[in-house]
């Protein structure tokens, strides 16, 4: 192949959008059964009203949904209406294990076989990757942790004290959720959280992307885009600011087998911890290639991977939101026109 580009979530179905348009030989391989990236995956109970910043895919305007809609099924939907019109060629579900030097060209292994290809894309995202932190005593508790990406709904919560750990979109609208039927909620962060009050214009959408931009560039792990935006004072923010339900605590030291221990030292019971502490990038299968850099990252100049050429991250950095996802493969299909007419030339 020309391009084999790994996942089709927003970020890879731009991709492969821009590759046809360049008519360049590609195919899509998805771990996912079905359209829709990680929307597939979303708590049935989040809806789209509460869904911030839907960014259109090249060429298909997104619809106003009903604001009551789950946003697990309108997305998908949206999403396999765009590869059915575009014809394009998704395989899945399709695992892919490694992808690894071979001879000028990249194999990537698949449980389906594997392609050869001059260039990869890889839009993997992060849904595969959650991330949970480690704090003493994890291991003795008796109650129920889990993280946000196992997260279904707040009716399994009813009665109980549940401590919600992490300070981004997820953790508030969860425990927002939580809080109208659990007995009690509580909210940690590690860091005092910040909030915006003004819209999310593509003005404050390029400058977010440059801020992250910016960490990458230096071969540096990205950070999210809430951790440069902070939170959005919607109204259901407000009245929860307002009430104490936002209420913020630091996160506690320790967990104990009933509940944690808080930095003054108080202990208090707890029935379930929910760790909405985030992803991180699914890029294990990339390990053969030997891309990372001495600061953890992966150093990349637009899309392109510096430490090889082949390869091209959308959906990783600055193009980890939609804001950035379908900028970000116009881009790589473009560099990597341009990069294999040289060689062809060459």
């Amino acid at each position: 192949m020309d391009v084999v580009v790994v996942g089709a979530g927003q970020a890879g179905l731009s991709a492969a959008y821009f590759l046809k348009r360049a008519n360049l030989d590609h195919v899509v391989l998805d771990a996912d059964g079905g359209p829709g990236g990680a929307w597939r995956h979303r708590w049935p109970t989040l809806r789209m009203a509460t869904v911030h910043g839907i960014h259109d895919l090249p060429g298909m305007p997104f619809a106003e949904p009903d604001p009551t809609a789950p946003a697990n099924e309108v997305l998908p939907a949206y999403f396999a209406d765009f590869e059915r019109r575009n014809g394009l060629d998704v395989r899945r579900p399709v695992r892919v294990h490694a992808v690894r030097d071979h001879g000028g060209l990249l194999r990537v292994e698949t449980d389906h076989g594997a392609w050869e290809t001059r260039a990869l894309v890889n839009a993997t995202g992060t849904w595969t990757r959650p991330f949970w932190p480690r704090y003493p005593g994890q291991e003795l508790f008796r109650g129920r942790q889990l993280h946000s990406s196992q997260y279904r709904g707040p009716e399994e919560f009813t009665g109980q004290h549940v401590v919600v750990v992490g300070g981004g979109t997820s953790a508030v609208q969860q425990l927002l959720e939580i809080d109208r039927y659990a007995a009690r909620t509580t909210w940690a962060t590690r860091r005092e959280p910040e909030f915006f009050d003004e819209p999310f214009t593509p003005e404050l959408g390029r400058a977010v992307v440059a801020k992250v931009d910016e960490r990458v560039r230096q071969g540096l792990p990205p950070r999210s885009v809430v951790s440069v935006t902070g939170l959005n004072l919607t109204p259901a923010v407000r009245d929860a600011l307002r009430t104490g339900v936002l209420d913020r605590r630091p996160v506690f030291e320790r967990i104990t087998e009933d509940g944690v221990v808080w930095p003054d030292g108080t202990h208090e019971h707890v029935d379930a911890i929910l760790w909405a502490t985030g992803f991180r990038a699914a890029l294990d299968h990339l390990a053969p290639l030997r891309l990372r850099g001495p600061g953890g990252g992966i150093g990349l100049d637009g899309t392109r991977v510096v430490a090889d050429p082949r390869v091209h991250l959308v959906g990783y950095g600055p193009s980890a939101s939609t804001v950035g996802a379908t900028r970000a493969g116009r881009a790589a299909a473009r560099e990597i026109k341009a990069s294999l007419s040289r060689r062809e030339a060459a």
